[in-house]
């Protein structure tokens, strides 16, 4: 491919990317990509002659000048670089690594040079471009409320509220110096296998598990190093698999074991990696520490982890500097934390706050413990059907201890996270998506960030955001059920169906252990019937689907049919439900969105709860009124995203792309 002259201002295009090199401006699926100016100099550097080598030094000096400049701040941009394009080291498509030499840029063969014209005109919303901090680590009493909540929404109720908050980023261990044989970088992928308790307290897990999780986000900040995320490795734990088929299962060619025991106030602490595809040990070692040391030993067996991968730590500097672990390096605040940790896996959210009140309360300086006490908090006073006092309540401890951890860590991914969903849940959409954009700036290889930034971007209307987020995903959660049906749903709110069942099958193939995402997926398949208007095919899903909500999907497949005498037959028996209809005017309102009725939908909708309304945007139902006028009045009055914003499709309109594609 000719090169061309990096100072040419003409765009270029190729895929779903432009480069507006007069503009210093990266647009990608349209929206565009916040960079600092030195990284939008490498990229233009780089882009200008594709295909060429530039060594290290010869972009520093081009870019920099070379002045006080280490070469750990390449490798720093060139991670912003490749999360701006969509892609990452393992699986460079454009940025190339030449180990020992530099990089290189690579063109499709199909790339273009668009007119100026043709780039979008974001200048009234672009984002300021900030210096971007290097990349950092870190997804219950059940009440009424979720039965509350339509089948379409339990996917991402459950998901919000369980998943998308575990956004944490953790200590970075310190760097350590490579050692022979080199790994090659595309074999430098591992997974942290839940750590065994072996103690004689059951009740010791926490601790055990609060290890393994500091592990994983210790790792992730190495260079070049792939790092399998928590929900796929944790469901190895006790696993009779060999393994290689663990490696096989999690696309991982080392894996790291071990046990763990705490006695009083000594540690003990055993690990091994191992090659995946025979066994072969490649490290081992015994630790047996005073627990006041533990920070120290978690550090030291991340780094020597590292160096047995041959994997460099990222850059950081002092002002970027993100820490699971409390500033003061009190450790009854780091027990408390991660017992109330466990209790967020566990999806206990009103246990999970009283830990980590404990925790800010033994260390007020701790800015993760309070970014997840604002998250347990907001998530009980949204979704826990709390009498509205005590919500107003919970809600004003969240934001108290939202501000509290920005005020601590302005550089703290979680606690824009702990802003981001406060924001998400006041309707607040234009806050919401720049605090999470600001989340994913800081930790852009964090595969909890990706699924939390996947629900965000998607609920404040940010389609292509959200798809290129969960994409991402999969290649560092490759058996995370939740992430591949959220994947196809936003695949379908897209229009591309046949990819959407694609995912959806491969969801469905996971082990389930929640039933909710069994009732999701089931009522995925009949959205999908109703999208193909296959009203046999709708019917038919509709009848196996548990009885509480048989009548309101069968009159959903009804309103698809040809027989409008059971459209009606059907929506009357759902309103002679009068319990059901009490308990569900949004499901009520879908019935009738589906059925054309815009008058009665919005009726019912005006009836709705809150937290019902917070996953409007992303009901391809619900918005079948998209251009209807009293919808758009509804939505203004609400604070609701406004349907023209939305990139999210209704059923009508897929359908209509579907048709132009066949």
């Amino acid at each position: 491919m000719e090169c061309m002259d990096p100072r040419d201002p003409k765009p270029l295009a190729f895929d779903d990317v432009a480069i507006d090199f007069a503009g210093h401006r990266l647009l990608r699926a349209g929206v565009e990509q916040p960079l600092e100016p030195k990284a939008f100099g490498v990229l233009a550097l780089l882009a200008g002659a594709p295909g060429k080598v530039f060594a290290r030094d010869e972009i520093l000096d081009a870019v920099w000048g070379h002045r006080h400049v280490t070469p750990g701040v390449l490798n720093r941009v060139m991670t912003l670089l490749r999360h701006a394009l969509g892609e990452d080291a393992q699986g460079a498509r454009y940025l190339h690594t030449v180990h020992g030499v530099g990089y290189r840029f690579d063109l499709p063969e199909a790339a273009r040079e668009p007119s100026t014209a043709a780039l979008p005109d974001i200048a009234s919303n672009a984002q300021p471009r900030t210096s971007i901090p290097p990349p950092q680590r870190r997804a219950s009493d059940r009440t009424s409320t979720l039965a509350r909540v339509a089948l379409w929404s339990l996917p991402l109720l459950a998901a919000l509220a369980i998943a998308a908050w575990t956004w944490w980023p953790h200590a970075a261990p310190a760097p350590v110096v490579a050692a022979a044989p080199v790994v090659p970088a595309m074999e430098r992928s591992v997974a942290v296998l839940p750590l065994v308790n072996a103690s004689n307290d059951p009740n010791q897990q926490f601790f055990s598990d609060g290890l393994s999780d500091n592990l994983i986000d210790a790792l992730s900040k190495f260079e070049e190093l792939k790092v399998i995320g928590r929900n796929s490795a944790f469901q190895f734990r006790d696993s009779k698999d060999d393994s290689a088929a663990i490696g096989r299962k999690l696309g991982a060619t080392y894996l790291l074991s071990g046990s763990v025991q705490r006695a009083g106030d000594v540690v003990r602490i055993n690990t091994s990696l191992t090659k995946a595809a025979d066994g072969s040990t490649q490290w081992a070692e015994h630790y047996d520490r005073p627990y006041k040391d533990l920070f120290a030993l978690q550090d030291e067996i991340a780094s020597a982890v590292a160096r047995a991968l041959q994997a460099k730590l990222l850059p950081e500097n002092a002002e970027s500097k993100q820490d699971d672990r409390p500033p003061s390096g009190n450790l009854d605040a780091y027990n408390a934390y991660l017992q109330g940790l466990k209790y967020w896996h566990d999806e206990n959210f009103r246990k999970a706050a009283e830990y980590m009140t404990q925790a800010v309360q033994l260390d007020p300086g701790y800015a993760m413990a309070w970014a997840l006490l604002s998250g347990s908090w907001s998530t009980v006073a949204t979704f826990w059907n709390e009498p509205p006092a005590v919500a107003e309540e919970h809600m004003r401890i969240a934001r108290d201890a939202a501000d509290k951890a920005l005020r601590l860590a302005s550089a703290l991914g979680a606690a824009h996270a702990a802003r981001c969903y406060l924001d998400v849940y006041g309707f607040d959409q234009r806050a919401a998506l720049a605090e999470c954009r600001r989340a994913v700036q800081l930790a852009p290889g964090d595969g909890t960030v990706l699924n939390g930034s996947g629900y965000v971007f998607a609920q404040v209307g940010k389609l292509g955001e959200a798809i290129q987020s969960r994409k991402r995903l999969l290649s560092i959660e490759p058996l995370y059920l939740i992430n591949y049906q959220q994947y196809a749903r936003l695949l379908m709110l897209a229009g591309r169906l046949d990819e959407a069942e694609k995912y959806l099958r491969t969801a469905e193939s996971l082990p389930q252990a929640n039933p909710y995402w069994h009732s999701s997926a089931v009522f995925f398949r009949m959205v999908i019937a109703l999208v193909r208007g296959d009203a046999d095919a709708a019917m038919n899903i509709a009848e196996q689907t548990p009885s509480k909500y048989r009548g309101m999907n069968e009159a959903l497949a009804a309103q698809i049919s040809s027989d409008r005498a059971a459209a009606d037959r059907t929506l009357a028996a759902l309103l002679d439900d009068k319990a059901f209809v009490k308990d569900h005017p949004y499901e009520i309102a879908q019935v009738y969105a589906l059925r054309g009725d815009a008058g009665h939908a919005v009726e019912w909708l005006q009836r709705a709860s809150t937290h019902d309304l917070v996953f409007l945007p992303l009901d391809p139902l619900i918005l079948q009124l998209r251009d209807d006028p009293r919808f758009i009045a509804f939505c203004k009055q609400n604070k609701v995203l406004p349907p023209g914003e939305n990139e999210a499709l209704s059923i009508d309109q897929i359908r209509a792309k579907l048709a132009t594609r066949g």
